[in-house]
């Protein structure tokens, strides 16, 4: 029997020496370099750290519009290319397309192609009139749905990989109801720059410039020629150390997007050490940029990043290779943050934000202290009530309640979960949950003892029946914990986090390492009574 309360005590022992281990950077930097490099800290949460609080909607809406702008274009290209013949041709009210059929074969095909091509079109209605059809074609119910629920995932998606590559530890990004997304970065101190990070569209556009009509008389007369548009791009002054809004007249049609996009990197310019942004095609991009630049030589091509110019340059040659470049008197952070938004890719749709909040850090160092303080006389509460009421079985059970805080706040340390304001109370009620199972103990052996059973008996008795109520008041709560974590959204996952944490360490030092130490006492020392 020696021999086993030895082996466990050495595992006990281990397991405590685990939970300092990975507790100390969080109390004490004065560390060894090996510490600090392989332990991490505590990480505090938004409501601790501070940081931003955001809550976007997606405007799905538009998301539909632009599938249907993108269908109109591919009905168009294969209605030419078939040959069949075709009038007015336009988006209307935003999520539909009107088209005049001039005859009858004209309408059958188009009938035809549609049914062939294009099976989330439906007709919504008809006009007849002098052998002319006028079709309105929408996209059916379902499909709009499916567009709505495939760009919130796109979103979420886009924006999470752009917050990963802005380096913000323990981002929060979930969905909340249909088409919004709630957005937690903790630790973010510039919230301007990582507002215009996240919501910036990032659509990037290739357009030819309309070099054959007169850019001041669109300016002046606001009425650009049919087909064209006006943008505007900017450039520093130097003179002046501003930047200057330029005009430019460009063609509507856009010949490429970012869709074949394969990277985006930050370089700086050998001539005037500024830095642009190096793009690189995939190999059905760089086909396409070929071909692009092939056709339209000794013409500027425009690089538009929503709806704003970044340069255009004349094209001198073909270019292959699949690789273009984007100037525009960035700085160094622009650049890097038009990178970023390039590689993670478009939004699917633009998002608007309907909630901001910045949680300074010494809010969140108040709650700190507050989260501390109540850990703190909570803790000293139930030590002194178990003491009093249960003499030196108190002191057993009081040594496995600071075991299991340590335990815990070592279990967040190594699995690098994020300690929030709900986590410390998960925390707070893990301290009387831990002394829970050792009442429930205390109870059972002195009902053993009034028996007139003996110390070794009481203490064996009191383990074996009061071990199944444990099991079954922990695993139920276990299980509860775990679906708040599923289901919950961010604060209820911190306390679901130490809540869970809490009871598999509690259920450790109640039941395992309070009775080594009655098995120490009765077996090692013969101990002849409990002081229970």
């Amino acid at each position: 029997m020696e021999k086993n309360i030895k082996v466990r005590a050495v595992v006990a022992a281990i397991i405590a020496l685990a939970g300092i281990f990975y507790l100390m950077p969080s109390i004490t930097s004065s560390l060894p370099a090996f510490w600090t490099n392989y332990v991490d800290r505590i990480r505090l949460g938004l409501d601790l750290r501070g940081g931003m609080h955001l809550v976007l909607e997606v405007e799905t809406d538009k998301a539909v519009e632009s599938a249907v702008e993108r269908t109109m274009n591919a009905l168009k290209n294969l209605l030419m290319e078939k040959r069949v013949r075709f009038r007015n041709l336009d988006r209307i009210e935003g999520s539909m397309i009107s088209i005049e059929l001039p005859n009858q074969e004209a309408i059958s095909r188009f009938d035809e192609i549609i049914k062939d091509q294009f099976p989330n079109l439906e007709r919504k209605s008809s006009n007849m009139a002098d052998g002319k059809e006028t079709v309105v074609l929408a996209f059916s119910a379902k499909h709009k749905d499916s567009i709505k629920k495939f760009a919130v995932e796109q979103s979420l998606e886009t924006i999470r990989n752009r917050i990963d590559q802005f380096g913000v530890a323990e981002p929060e990004i979930i969905p909340q109801g249909d088409a919004r997304i709630l957005i937690q970065l903790p630790g973010v101190k510039d919230p301007k720059r990582a507002i215009n990070l996240i919501g910036k569209t990032a659509l990037l556009e290739f357009k030819l410039v309309d070099e054959e009509h007169s850019l001041d008389d669109a300016l002046r007369t606001g009425n650009p020629p049919p087909g064209s548009i006006v943008a505007y791009g900017y450039r520093f002054d130097g003179a002046t150390q501003q930047r200057r809004k330029i005009p430019y007249l460009l063609f509507e049609r856009t010949l490429m997007t970012g869709d074949s996009l394969e990277n985006a990197q930050v370089k700086i310019s050998d001539r005037f050490g500024e830095p642009y942004v190096a793009l690189k095609f995939n190999e059905q991009g760089a086909q396409d940029f070929e071909r692009i630049t092939g056709e339209h030589v000794k013409k500027r091509l425009a690089i538009v990043l929503d709806d704003i110019v970044h340069s255009a340059p004349e094209i001198r040659e073909k270019i292959s290779g699949g690789s273009a470049i984007i100037e525009g008197a960035f700085t160094m952070e622009e650049a890097r943050d038009l990178a970023i938004v390039l590689r993670a890719g478009a939004l699917p749709a633009p998002v608007k934000i309907l909630e901001q909040r910045t949680v300074g850090p010494s809010l969140g160092q108040d709650s700190i202290d507050k989260g501390m303080l109540s850990i703190i006389v909570g803790g000293l509460l139930v030590i002194v009530f178990m003491v009093i009421y249960y003499r030196y079985s108190g002191i057993v059970a009081n040594i496995a309640l600071i075991l299991n805080i340590i335990l815990i706040l070592g279990a967040l340390a190594a699995f690098k979960a994020t300690l929030t304001l709900p986590g410390i109370a998960g925390i707070v009620l893990t301290i009387g949950m831990a002394v829970d199972a050792n009442v429930l103990i205390f109870e059972r052996i002195r009902e053993e003892l009034r028996l007139g059973k003996s110390p070794r008996a009481a203490i064996a008795g009191g383990y074996s029946k009061a071990l199944l109520t444990i099991v079954d008041a922990n695993i139920t709560t276990l299980i509860a914990a775990l679906v708040l974590f599923q289901f919950g959204t961010g604060p209820v996952k911190g306390f679901a986090v130490t809540l869970s944490i809490g009871i598999v360490c509690s259920m450790f030092t109640a039941i395992f390492v309070t009775r080594i130490i009655y098995d120490y006492y009765v077996w090692h020392r013969k101990v002849n009574a409990v002081s229970i």
